[in-house]
This record gives structure tokens, C-alpha cells and sequence, in this order.
């Protein structure tokens, strides 16, 4: 699924109330319709006073509602025929004194009444806070916001850094990038509700001397990629993850950063027991200097090159897979050749459930990729595609393998 249709079809109704967060809102509109949504627009008397509606409706190419007296409606009530529209409304920012209103059930202008005007079944709220620091620690804040998340509202998170006002800490609305993840991610279907899932991504450094080191090309873009789609699938997602300079996924619960294979062993084991699915996308290095350098290990000149004596690093996947109580396991194999022969083979040394092919030196790197997954059944292929699409469609039949 490309970039421009994650949200293809979904139409969204995007509330802001007042806040100098809005400067946000109108990003977050232009990414919202990049994804393929269209968006309605509603802007409360506070929200004016940061950013114009004129600014929202070039934005989203639709006349922008303030009030709830707007005539132009036949029928005169924006808050009902709006909602009943809308596949989901979200409200970027969301003020604690609108939060406040959320909670008491007020409706004394235009967004409240929508909000509180919708059918709750078909038009999920979502709400992204947005505020001073000291707000937001407040009892009442706090007791507002379990409240209209008891009444079935989508809470999202905030964001930690400096305000507006000078000062820093909790409060900041989420970044218009980030609200759009979670607005793609709210629509996945929860295939892995309930489901724990434990995944490896990225290379391991194996040391020489305290300078040098083995490892190879991964980047770790594929793993990652499937913990934010087990994380959207709603898995609880614990994510051991190699040296490599990528961001924590959106829901991830647990990151693990490790360096060498051995400590990728010592992080898994214990946690591969607990889990109901061991995804291990990770290229792990098969062999590791039998002894580390103290020091940085120079060339003196004679030409002659130093050598090593290599020891094998422990089986992760093989260890998970042969556990009495293991997960399912999933593993992958990238190849240089013979994707097919060397996956299927892999798939019977390891006692995995299924393992996943592809090309090393094609996808290194890269945000594409194409699958080849291999199972006791057969062979199925994930076309040419973005990685996250890949996860997607992978995570997709791991949920059935899990049925």
C-alpha cells in the first residue's frame, strides 16, 4: 500500500480546538490528504484566534464550519449531518477545557456538539491532547481524560519537549506525522489482539578489538516494519533490536538494544517462553572472534594480514523453535542465491513454522522489498512492494496461522 492510499476511501473530520498546537492541524491536514483521506474541517472560536479557516479550507478543499448556526446546511444542523459522514472525528488539539467539555457531555458550540451528537458505533473519536505541562498533570485533567476514555473515546499520547509558554515537559500535541500514524494504525484490523509478539531486526556487531568489528548490511528497516504492524494488528510488541538508527515504532510497548548475537540470545530467551509469536527478522552474525583484541589491533607495514580464530554464535531461532513451550516461530533467511532451496532448507535445520526469503543484497537498506515465505505446505510470494506493506501482509497470515 503506497503512501498516497492508506487512507484512501476514509473520511475524516478533524475538530480543533483552541491552542497554539492548531499551527500543527494544518500539516497534519495536507498529510491526511496526501494519504488519500478527504477531510472535513471544524473549527472552534478559540481555534480562529490561532489560525485561520481560510488556511484550513485551501487545505482541505472544503468549506471550513465555526458555528453551529451555520445557515448553509438545509437542514441547518452541521453537527449531525457532519458526523454522520465522517468515518472516524479527531480533534488535533484538543484543549483541556475542551477535554473538560468531552467528559461533562457540554455542547455549547459547534465541536462539542458534534462530538457529542455522533453515533458512537460508526464515528469513533479520537482525541489528541494538547496543553501547558501543569494542565496536563492536573487531577482534574487527568480524571477528564479516564472519563471520556471510559465513555469510548481513542486517547492518544502526548508528546514530551519544549512549550510554547517557555517551559518543558508533558503536554505537546503529537507531531502532524505522528497523528497521522495513529489514524492509519486506528483502522487496521486487531488480528493480534491479546497476542504477544517478540521480534529481532537489524544486524549484530561482533567485536575484533575495541575499535573494529563484523557485521553486515542490514538496516533493520523490515523488522521494524513488522513491529509497527504487530503493534497496529494490536499485539503487545516487545522489540530486540540490533545496532542500527531507527526510531522506536508507534506502539511498540518494549524496546531491547543489543549489540553482539550473544546478547541478542541472552535478551530473547527469557522472553520467548512468554510469547505467542517469536518473529526473528534480525541478521544475526553466524560466527564471532573466539577472542577480542584489548587493544586496536594495528598493520605494521609487513603486509601480512592478521588472523582470526572464529567461533560459532549460539542459534537463536533453532533454540526458540526446539523450547517446550515455544511461541510460534517465524524466521527469516536472506540469501545471495536459490532463495527458494536455501529458505526451505533453513525452514527444516530450524523447526520453525514458516520462514520468510528475500535477497540480501536487494533489500539492504532499502524501504522495498519482495517475500518469499515458505512453509511445510509451500511457497507464497509477496510481490514488489514497501516494507510496511510487506509487514502487513505478513503479520495478516500470521494471525492465521494463529487461528
Amino acid at each position: 500500500m503506497s503512501e498516497a492510499t492508506q487512507l484512501a476511501g476514509r473520511h475524516i473530520l478533524l475538530g480543533l480546538s483552541g491552542g497554539i498546537a492548531c499551527y500543527k492541524s494544518a500539516e497534519l491536514v495536507r498529510l491526511l490528504v496526501k494519504a488519500g483521506a478527504t477531510v472535513q474541517v471544524i473549527m472552534s472560536e478559540g481555534a480562529e484566534a490561532f489560525i485561520t479557516a481560510v488556511t484550513m479550507q485551501a487545505l482541505s478543499n472544503r468549506p471550513v464550519f465555526t458555528s453551529q448556526w451555520d445557515a448553509r446546511e438545509p437542514n441547518n444542523m452541521a453537527h449531525i449531518n457532519l458526523s454522520r459522514e465522517a468515518d472516524a472525528m479527531l480533534i488535533a488539539p484538543a484543549s483541556a477545557d475542551l477535554i473538560a467539555k468531552l467528559a461533562q457531555g457540554r455542547a455549547d458550540d459547534l465541536l462539542s456538539l458534534t462530538a457529542l451528537a455522533r453515533p458512537i458505533e460508526r464515528c469513533p473519536l479520537l482525541v489528541a491532547p494538547a496543553m501547558n505541562r501543569e494542565m496536563w498533570a492536573h487531577p482534574a485533567t487527568q480524571r477528564n481524560l479516564a472519563q471520556i476514555a471510559a465513555d469510548g473515546a481513542h486517547v492518544l499520547a502526548v508528546g514530551t519537549g519544549d512549550q510554547a509558554c517557555g517551559e518543558i515537559g508533558d503536554g505537546r500535541m503529537l507531531e502532524a506525522a505522528e497523528l497521522r500514524d495513529e489514524l492509519i494504525a486506528f483502522f487496521q484490523p486487531k488480528r493480534l489482539a491479546g497476542k504477544k509478539l517478540l521480534i529481532t531486526a537489524g544486524p549484530t556487531f561482533e567485536p575484533i578489538d575495541p575499535v573494529r568489528g563484523l557485521s553486515n548490511r542490514s538496516s533493520g528497516k523490515m523488522g521494524f516494519a513488522i513491529a509497527r504492524a504487530a503493534a497496529e494488528a494490536g499485539a503487545e510488541v516487545t522489540l530486540v533490536a540490533g545496532p542500527v538508527h531507527l526510531d522506536t515504532p508507534r506502539g511498540v510497548r518494549r524496546r531491547i538494544d543489543v549489540q553482539t548475537a550473544q546478547q541478542m540470545f541472552d535478551a530473547v530467551l527469557p522472553l520467548a517462553p512468554q510469547s505467542d509469536v517469536f518473529v526473528a527478522t534480525a541478521a544475526v552474525a553466524d560466527w564471532r572472534p573466539a577472542k577480542v583484541g584489548e587493544q586496536k589491533i594495528k598493520k605494521d607495514g609487513s603486509g601480512r594480514i592478521p588472523s582470526f580464530e572464529m567461533t560459532e554464535n549460539p542459534d537463536i531461532l533453532a533454540t526458540v523453535a526446539a523450547l517446550p513451550d515455544r511461541p510460534l516461530c517465524v524466521g527469516f533467511a536472506a540469501e545471495s542465491e536459490k532463495l527458494a532451496e536455501h529458505a526451505r532448507a533453513k525452514l527444516e535445520r530450524k523447526k520453525a513454522a514458516l520462514i520468510v526469503g528475500n535477497i540480501g543484497p536487494a533489500t539492504f537498506g532499502r524501504d522495498d522489498n519482495a517475500l518469499l515465505l515458505v512453509d511445510a505446505n509451500g511457497e507464497r510470494e509477496l510481490p514488489h512492494n514497501d516494507k510496511l506493506s510487506l509487514a502487513r501482509e505478513l503479520i495478516r497470515d500470521i494471525a492465521t496461522r494463529l487461528q
